[in-house]
């Protein structure tokens, strides 16, 4: 049997909070891969895991942090979103505390407050998404 369906991911919009759980703004990675730019951390999902699994471990292997998903954002699929292939992908919004440090595909980790976020600099539909974000 020959199927072919879209690739599926998972992305974390990931909530910094400090040690008195006052808010300090969102993790989005510098690529370092194409396409190059800022991004919502994220990646494949695994056979045999879930996506919340997914989300948890591309969170750790990218940012070095462990998160707490608080709600899932949404499912985004539009064939275009992505240059390279279709891929589907499940947004969870998290929650963690630290500092994130690049790993795996990100070559920077930032904190960017919801007014400082640079639109224009954000890679596949992730400013489609912040913002759905923000208004929800």
């Amino acid at each position: 049997m020959n199927i072919k369906t879209p690739l599926l991911a998972t992305d974390g919009i990931v909530q910094i909070f400090d040690e008195k759980d006052r808010f300090k703004g969102i993790v989005l990675i510098e690529r370092k891969n194409f396409p190059t730019g800022l991004a919502i951390p994220g990646g494949f999902v695994d056979v045999g895991e879930t996506v919340e699994q997914a989300v948890k471990r591309e969170m750790k292997e990218e940012i070095n942090l462990d998160v707490e998903i608080i709600r899932q954002l949404g499912v985004y699929s539009d064939p275009s979103r992505d240059p390279r292939f279709h891929v589907v992908s499940v947004v969870f919004v998290c929650k963690a505390y630290g500092s994130p440090k690049s790993g795996s595909d990100a070559k920077e980790a930032h904190i960017f407050k919801i007014e400082e976020i640079p639109f224009d600099k954000l890679v596949f539909d992730h400013a489609k998404i912040l913002m759905d974000y923000i208004n929800r």
